[in-house]
C-alpha cells in the first residue's frame, strides 16, 4: 500500500447522503488524534501519518498510523490487529458495528459512542507507534 496524490475530498465524496457529513467528522477526529494531515492511500483509504512494518514472515511495507475509508454504505476504520480482543470493554460501548481482525465497520455514526470510538483509535495509534520503535 502506498500514498497517492488523489485529493482527499474525492475520497470523502464516496460517502453519500448523511454519511458524507459523517466522513467529515471522521476526518476531523482522525486528524485531531493523530496530529497528522490526511493523505489518500491505495486510492480509497484516508490515512494519517505513516509507519513501516515487518512481519515475522519477512513481509514488510508501509501503512498509515491511523486510517479510514468512507463509502456509500459504510465507514471502515482501520485499527490494530485483534482490537476487539484487546479492548472488549470499548468495543462493547461502541453501539451498532461489525468488526473483523483489524477493521471496524460502521454503517452510520448515529448512536455510536464517540468517546469509545476515540479511545479505540487512541489505543490503536499508541500500539502502532510503540511497535514501530
Amino acid at each position: 500500500m502506498s500514498p497517492s496524490d488523489l485529493p482527499v475530498a474525492e475520497v470523502l465524496d464516496r460517502a453519500i447522503g448523511p454519511r458524507r457529513a459523517e466522513a467529515d467528522e471522521l476526518l476531523a477526529i482522525h486528524a485531531e488524534i493523530s496530529g497528522e494531515r490526511p493523505v489518500v492511500w491505495a486510492g480509497r483509504i484516508i490515512g494519517f501519518g505513516e509507519h513501516e512494518y515487518r512481519y515475522e514472515s519477512g513481509h514488510a511495507g508501509r501503512a498509515p498510523l491511523l486510517a479510514f475509508a468512507p463509502g456509500p454504505t459504510k465507514h471502515t476504520i482501520y485499527l490494530v490487529n485483534d482490537f476487539s480482543q484487546r479492548w472488549p470493554d470499548l468495543v462493547a460501548r461502541l453501539g451498532n458495528h461489525r468488526a473483523s481482525k483489524a477493521c471496524l465497520y460502521l454503517t452510520r455514526l448515529t448512536g455510536v459512542d464517540r468517546g469509545a470510538l476515540r479511545q479505540l483509535m487512541e489505543h490503536s495509534l499508541a500500539e502502532t507507534r510503540s511497535a514501530a520503535h
